[in-house]
């Protein structure tokens, strides 16, 4: 059976509209992996350099994948100059893209997430009995020396990264965490080895000389451990570029001018070269069939299940999967010009742009650094100035107490902890959530974009019914015994081969005729007659003798025909019945458009003159789109369809769910364009597919959704994995959003409410009033209950219901 697929002659016209929305062939625009960054004040800054340079246009980096996204003038600028460039101000940038520098960038990455949690491990393994002899053992013998002991390796090694990263912003003149970091526990630190070596300098003044190793400590150990849940959620978020690739085969069949094959590099391949593809393998370029026919699996890039035929003539594109048959085609697009390539570019250059929401965290950090050390300073000379006898002694206490107290591990910890639970409840209810971006993005979404393949309907043809003409008005029915769909009759049964109008007999010529086609929908057909019509007949003949015993014959976009004891049968669509002059009668048409209005793919069965049975095979609806659809609707959010599929098929599906708005015969650059065009009117979007071909609008969407049955590619790509595949957990994955931005905000308010009342407190404004100072040790204390404060807050989410 091969019913002809109404989409498959359209595949090619758009390829070239594709390409050209988004490339200048003016200018050249790539992505190269940038290394030494350490935060977003680094990507500000490697933006900042690289946008300075003559012939770049423009350039966007970003931190959240190590990239920089470059369009310059290849006659003005080279990328080895970019590179030279970026290495002066200490970062550096990938060029060469070979496979080998590729695979070492990625084990360069892997080294330094285990190094990074090797040293959080070793930082609390050594905190922890600083903290305990700092609290409650300060009179041990030689205590300020074990704790020296303890907080060296701590300060000195490992968290040796701060002050490296402080002084190359120093350098630049910036400032940002890593600063803070630096000051605090370099200056604490410092202040405890002068005070262990020389207490006799305060004692003579009559200040006890306290030591604050355990802060220093602390406060590394605290800050190294947000870097590490940082990374490890960079690390997950994706290796869709990789897979992309993957689709594409490293070598290809060359068919040489005298008809022998040779397995060449794909890289070697040149326009116009014959190129040989068996059964099963990607096809590696664009290209027109030459000699052969088959189906071919195209689903990553129109999204539909069902495979498509290809003869002499037609497209064939990159990364798709032929099926059961052989061919030969000339390679018509090759290297980075095939389609697939340009998907590959498109959804990088999506990934790599900047973000809606920037860490809000590191836009605060850059006022509040600079402000709080300024702060430290004002209050060390104010006191030295003011002071009296003691005001250089209160002046470095005050200015050590303002470092240690605004400390920002309570603002560093605010977003993290509250993210780490947040996509622990997702992941308890079903949500994966890869994206700390989309978390924060996702409650104020007010429009959702549907694939309908796979996401609002199950993904797979399936016959929904089967229904039997014979007996209807106008047609006339065999003699012989009537047997019931469902029954089962063995060849010898009776004594006598059964007669051609039993429906028994029928089934079993439709099943060999079924089993013998390549089509997938045929597929569909011979999975429901065994499940339901034939569990056990020993009519049917095997496999093998099919095509002797019925002399079937496939005819291409048509359907297919075969002989059994000189009758001729068909099972195809209405074209070859017409070919045929297998007249079909009006109650027989009637009972057909009906259900093509419901979106469904007709097939007949007929004999030689009359139409014998149809059998209807639709991509059911899941069961709970439609409930979910109007509870997103509820929520104010507009709902769009967008498919491959044709308008007839779309409009019915839009229906049944309830969605106003669709759009069909959509490719995945026409679907990245309609996100694009919601954007554009203000709109904050999402989109939820599962096919590779919903890949670049997955990655141009403000918050992308994934059914977990999909592929692994869109899966990549998206933010958000739904395991179950059902709608019904978008809405809330929405609400979780919300209470986890509730969260967010209330530990950042909570955490700059203490450092707005303690940092004015540790400078000494209470001491004109009442005589009270602050003590550092207290300030350590303090500083410590602030984070304990934003990580209970951020654990009620456990229990907050969605």
């Amino acid at each position: 059976m091969n019913t002809q697929d109404p989409e498959a002659d359209t595949m090619a016209a758009p390829i070239k509209s594709v390409k050209s929305q988004v490339y200048d062939k003016a200018l050249t625009k790539k992505q190269f992996p940038v290394t030494g960054m350490s935060c977003a004040s680094c990507a500000a800054s490697v933006e900042n350099i690289l946008s300075a340079q003559p012939g770049i246009l423009h350039a966007n980096v970003s931190f959240a994948n190590n990239s920089a996204q470059v369009e310059y003038t290849p006659s003005l600028i080279r990328p080895d100059q970019m590179k030279a460039v970026l290495q002066e101000v200490g970062y550096d940038m990938l060029v060469d893209e070979t496979e080998e520098e590729k695979e070492e960038l990625e084990k360069t990455k892997k080294r330094h997430f285990i190094q990074l949690r090797s040293r959080t491990i070793w930082a609390i393994f050594l905190s922890i009995p600083l903290v305990i002899i700092g609290m409650f053992f300060m009179n041990l013998p030689y205590s300020n020396y074990i704790m020296w002991i303890l907080a060296t390796p701590v300060v000195a090694w490992l968290g040796r990264q701060f002050f490296i990263n402080a002084y190359n912003q120093a350098r630049h003149r910036s400032a940002n965490m890593d600063t803070l970091v630096a000051l605090s526990t370099g200056i604490a630190y410092t202040f405890s080895v002068f005070n262990t070596l020389f207490p006799m300098f305060w004692q003579s003044r009559g200040v006890e000389p306290h030591v604050y190793f355990e802060a220093a400590s602390v406060v590394i150990a605290f800050v190294l451990l947000g870097k590490m849940l940082e990374e490890r959620a960079k690390a997950n978020t994706s290796s869709a570029i990789k897979k992309l690739m993957g689709l594409q085969p490293k070598t290809i069949n060359i068919v040489l001018p005298d008809g022998s094959v040779i397995d060449t590099p794909i890289a070697q391949v040149k326009k116009d070269d014959i190129v040989l593809v068996r059964p099963g393998e990607r096809i590696p370029v664009d290209g027109r069939v030459k000699e052969g026919s088959s189906y071919v699996d195209e689903s990553m890039i129109s999204g539909e299940p069902v495979a498509v035929a290809k003869t002499t003539g037609d497209t064939v594109l990159a990364g798709t999967i032929n099926q059961k048959g052989s061919f030969q085609f000339v390679a018509d697009k090759v290297g980075g010009d095939t389609l697939l390539a340009h998907i590959i570019r498109m959804v990088q250059e999506a990934q790599g742009s900047k973000a809606p929401v920037q860490k809000l965290v590191d836009k605060i950090a850059g006022i509040f650094v600079p402000v709080v050390i300024g702060l430290a300073v004002v209050s060390f000379f104010a006191w030295w100035a003011f002071g009296g006898t003691n005001g250089l002694t209160q002046g470095l206490l005050a200015l050590v107490t303002v470092l240690v107290i605004a400390c920002p591990c309570a603002l560093g910890l605010a977003t993290p902890t509250a993210i780490m639970v947040g996509v622990g409840k997702g992941a308890e209810n079903g949500i994966l959530i890869k994206d700390a971006e989309s978390l924060e993005k996702a409650w104020q979404i007010n429009a959702i974009i549907l694939d309908k393949t796979g996401t609002i309907t199950e993904g797979s043809p399936v016959v929904t019914e089967m229904r039997w003409f014979e007996g209807e008005a106008g047609e006339t029915v065999h003699t012989g015994a009537t047997v019931a769909v469902g029954e089962t009759i063995q060849a010898g049964e009776t004594g006598e081969t059964p007669e051609p109008g039993d429906t028994a007999m029928n089934s079993s010529i439709l099943l060999a005729l079924e089993q013998a086609s390549e089509h997938p929908l045929a597929e569909a057909v011979v999975a429901y007659l065994k499940k339901e019509t034939l569990r056990a007949s020993q009519f049917l003949s095997p496999v093998a003798s099919y095509k002797t015993a019925y002399n079937i014959q496939s005819v291409t976009g048509r359907g297919i025909t075969g002989q059994f004891q000189g009758e001729r049968y068909v099972a195809g669509n209405e074209t070859l019945l017409k070919e045929l002059n297998i007249p079909l009668t009006p109650s027989v048409l009637q009972w057909a458009n009906e259900k093509k209005a419901n979106a469904a793919t007709i097939v007949f069965f007929a004999g030689k003159t009359k139409i014998l049975a149809g059998i209807v095979i639709a991509d059911s609806i899941k069961p709970s789109s439609r409930t979910a659809i109007e509870e997103l609707e509820g929520m104010g959010i507009d709902v769009y369809l967008l498919t491959g599929d044709n308008s007839h098929t779309a409009a019915a599906v839009a229906a049944r769910v309830g969605i106003k708005h669709f759009q069909a015969e959509m490719l995945p650059g026409d679907k990245a364009a309609f996100v694009q065009q919601l954007q554009q009117q203000g709109k904050v979007v999402a989109m939820a597919g599962d096919g590779i071909n919903d890949s670049h609008a997955l990655a141009q969407a403000d918050v992308s959704i994934a059914m977990g049955k999909g592929s692994d590619i869109a899966i990549d790509v998206a933010k958000m994995t739904l395991i179950s595949s059902d709608l019904s957990k978008i809405a809330p994955a929405i609400r979780l959003s919300k209470k986890t931005v509730t969260t967010v905000r209330q530990n950042l308010f909570w955490a700059f409410i203490y450092n707005v009342v303690g940092i004015p407190i540790a400078a000494g404004l209470l001491y004109p009033v009442n005589g009270f100072l602050l003590n550092p040790m207290i300030a350590g204390a303090a500083m410590a209950l602030s984070s304990v404060s934003v990580v209970s807050n951020s654990l009620r989410l456990k229990w907050a219901r969605i």
